[in-house]
């Protein structure tokens, strides 16, 4: 599972969204509900809605963005995100098996969608999951009601494997011992931190790894032996997993 990116890459050309082609129909209904609040903020008084969406005077583009929503042309989710985690992660140089994987075992949680799958098609968009929209309120809250059934199609009987940063695991906090949270830990002279840039890169090259060994692990504990297997230092308290970059 992972979190999207902030930066996307903008189809130029492509079919405009169709909700009915997206991965778990169940979010449908939570999907228009989001769209619906976000055009009609994005279409209305531009100043507003740049503070609504926390972004500068100089980005009203991105208000602009959010207003054609429903009519942009859209392309693959592994497409539109980008960013460092995208970067690591590298879907298009992937082996061709890896990117069969990819597509059926890789989710991004979305403020607009709720979870895509990397085929899905979808416009750029500027959303953050700490948003409260007029007359819908936190969409970590419009999410959070409708999230667990899709997540659980999401898994089936495998393991959730939850990269996100914690503003989008607030749309849903698993339970379930399937499932393992992983931190990465940059370790200098000894102390332990977590580094942003080097958290969500690291994050990509765990996942293109996997992907690329066909790894699927069905246990927090066997996920930590195939990370170590695969060359990385990791330590394991109950579902949390610990990835140690240390410092050249």
């Amino acid at each position: 599972m992972l979190p999207p990116s902030e930066g996307k890459t903008e189809p130029r050309r492509g079919k405009p969204l169709d909700l009915a082609t997206l991965s778990f129909p169940s979010l449908t209904p939570t999907r228009e509900r989001i769209i619906a609040a976000l055009v009609d903020l994005c279409t209305g008084d531009v100043p507003t809605a740049a503070r609504v969406l926390e972004v500068g005077a100089t980005q009203h583009d991105l208000v602009a963005l959010n207003a054609r929503l429903e009519t942009a042309p859209t392309a693959r989710a592994d497409q539109v995100y980008a960013g460092v985690v995208y970067d690591a992660l590298d879907v298009a140089t992937l082996s061709t098996a890896a990117r069969r994987r990819a597509t059926s075992r890789l989710a991004v949680t979305s403020s607009v969608f709720g979870l895509v799958r990397p085929g899905d098609r979808i416009p750029s968009y500027r959303l953050s999951g700490g948003t409260s929209l007029p007359g819908l309120g936190p969409v970590a809250g419009a999410w959070r009601a409708t999230l667990a059934p899709a997540f659980e199609e999401a898994v089936g009987d495998g393991l959730l494997v939850d990269l996100r940063s914690g503003m989008y695991a607030a749309f849903w906090r698993p339970t379930s011992p399937r499932v393992a949270t992983v931190r990465v830990l940059h370790e200098v002279d000894g102390v332990r931190k977590v580094v942003s840039h080097f958290n969500k890169a690291t994050k990509g090259r765990i996942v293109r790894a996997l992907l690329e060994d066909g790894a699927n692990p069905r246990t927090p504990a066997r996920l930590a032996e195939a990370l170590r297997d695969l060359g990385w230092t990791v330590e394991l308290d109950g579902t949390q997993l610990d990835v140690i970059v240390t410092a050249l």
